[in-house]
């Protein structure tokens, strides 16, 4: 269970720090949230404590070992179908929230740039992607986030 204070990660916004549960009436019906503030642009967010998909916990050292390791992996066919359609399924990933599945469409972008250029919304995913990485990673191994990124980078050297 996640408390006041602890940080989460709100799937496509990145990781918050639950600053207040509260509960509000909505519709004759009282629903708790939390109200999360963003590390990286510090939004606020309000998210129902019972949504299944809402907030996760943080992963742990096993996770982002997992997370290097597929990085490192580039033994992989590229997807090659249209941009678009390569774009849309890689948000669905992204929206996922895990750490894997984003690490998925960071590697497969990285991949992809090096046989043929990004369209502009490929190479902004693939930022929001080592952003994404980089903060959840950092905070769970109490790190820089530049750190991280140039970790990160060297998969790919």
């Amino acid at each position: 269970m996640l408390n006041i204070g602890d940080y989460a990660v709100c799937p496509g916004h990145g990781v918050g720090q639950i600053m207040e549960i509260e509960e509000r009436d909505l519709g004759g019906e009282t629903k708790s949230f939390f109200i999360i503030k963003i590390v990286a642009n510090g939004m606020t967010v309000f998210v129902p404590t019972d949504s299944e998909n809402g907030v996760r916990e943080l992963v742990d050292d096993t996770e982002v070992q997992n997370v290097y390791e597929l990085l490192k992996d580039h033994d992989v066919e590229v997807d090659n179908s249209t941009w678009n359609r390569r774009y849309r399924d890689y948000m669905t990933k992204v929206k996922t929230g895990s750490l894997l599945e984003i690490a998925h469409v960071l590697r497969d972008l990285f991949l992809l740039k090096e046989k043929k250029s990004l369209s502009f919304g490929e190479k902004k995913m693939l930022e929001q992607c080592r952003d994404l990485l980089a903060q959840e990673i950092s905070i769970t191994g109490g790190m820089e986030t530049v750190q991280v990124k140039d970790q990160i980078n060297s998969c790919f050297n």
